[in-house]
């Protein structure tokens, strides 16, 4: 009977810590971040790549093959293109005077 008491209270105690720390939204939160952030985790390497499909598959089926299949976000900055002739294309407004 002392057993039957002891693993109740065992399982309730685990049953409490899984329900506050959730391990499974946690884990589920990373790997949702690091599929959504391409950069970061596409330079980990080929095992890092295959921790971070595995965990978001097994933490969020549904929406995993929609993050997936969804290409990353361009990460390159816009280049600023000057001209070198800018002076000799200035117009009136740019020197200062009326238009």
């Amino acid at each position: 009977m002392v057993g039957v008491v002891v693993t109740a209270a065992a399982a309730l105690a685990v049953g409490y810590l899984l329900g506050r720390l959730r391990p499974w939204r946690r884990a589920g939160d990373w790997a949702a971040d690091q599929v959504r952030h391409a950069g970061a985790w596409a330079r980990g390497g080929a095992g890092r790549q295959a921790v971070v499909v595995l965990v978001h598959v097994v933490t969020a089926p549904r929406t995993s093959w929609r993050i997936l299949r969804t290409p990353a976000a361009d990460t390159t900055a816009p280049v600023l293109i000057r001209d070198p002739d800018w002076v000799a294309h200035r117009t009136q407004a740019d020197k200062g005077g009326t238009p």
